[in-house]
């Protein structure tokens, strides 16, 4: 009976765990929604403000779009990390660690590493491995929005503008669908600039200027570029938790019911043995 008592508090167990993980999965999906609808509104704004900035620098020589296009060599590399503050989302966070790692180790093994965290997961780990994190910013997902946001973009620009760094990489989840997310290392600084074979400037009438009109638009470009990384991997967060607490609740259903069938083997069993008990007691006393 003790070992019947031990399948039954399993049971138990596993039930109230499948109570939880389904309950996560709605709260996710829920909250996928809303960050699906974001970034899907944010996409066509920030592609259509990168195309628009390309084709109006495609014939401005370097020295017109500011200092956001100086290329360096390459001696201190900052690197983006955008995660989750919480687990329980499979290799969400695993992912973004795994890629960085694999960036510093190979591609930028020549050059000094330095990290600015988005999300307490990869706060946390390159904390502990001892990597030089020069700003952390785990609070944003609990107000998330394009000030907040804007704010962090700008303290990247300004470290660029002052030299401090000579590239930035942002390294982060892009939201392909609930199931699937794509890690994604993109160049945030300094701007590539294409160069046209066309001459763009009867397409445009620039009100004061063609330079001026670039030098604004480059900071609002940068700052809608983070902000539609941060989104992305906001809904691939959401994405990641919903299918990965789908994955748990069904493993937890499938569980229950092999513990069931064995705890009705167990009780048939100890049944079966009682009964052989009580038949051999009673021939004994009729001999």
């Amino acid at each position: 009976m003790a070992n019947l008592k031990e399948i039954r508090s399993r049971i138990t167990s596993v039930g109230s765990t499948m109570q939880i993980t389904s309950a996560m999965k709605m709260v996710s999906a829920a909250k996928l929604k809303r960050a699906q609808d974001a970034i899907t509104q944010m996409r066509p704004y920030s592609n259509k403000l990168t195309e628009l900035l390309e084709n109006l620098s495609a014939n401005l020589d370097s020295s017109s779009t500011g200092k956001y296009t100086e290329k360096r060599d390459l001696k201190k590399i900052l690197f983006v990390t955008i995660s989750s503050n919480r687990g329980l989302c499979g290799g969400f966070n695993a992912n973004i660690i795994k890629k960085t790692k694999d960036l510093i180790k190979n591609k930028y093994s020549k050059c000094s590493p330095y990290i600015l965290s988005i999300g307490k997961k990869t706060s946390e780990h390159f904390a502990k491995n001892n990597f030089d994190i020069i700003k952390k910013s785990d609070e944003l997902f609990s107000d998330l929005t394009y000030n907040n946001v804007k704010e962090i973009a700008e303290f990247i620009m300004s470290a660029f503008i002052d030299k401090k760094f000579d590239k930035v990489i942002l390294v982060y989840n892009r939201f392909k669908n609930a199931a699937t997310q794509v890690v994604m290392s993109e160049k945030f600084l300094p701007l590539e600039q294409k160069k046209s074979n066309t001459n763009l400037s009867m397409d445009y009438l620039y009100e004061p200027s063609q330079k001026q009109v670039v030098r604004e638009l480059i900071p609002k470009s940068l700052k809608t570029q983070l902000f539609k990384a941060v989104l992305d991997s906001h809904a691939s967060e959401h994405g990641a938790r919903m299918t990965a607490m789908h994955k748990a609740t069904d493993n937890a259903a499938e569980l229950k019911k092999e513990l069931t069938l064995t705890y009705n083997k167990a009780r048939q069993a100890a049944i079966t043995g009682e009964i052989l008990e009580i038949v051999g007691g009673a021939e004994a006393l009729e001999s």
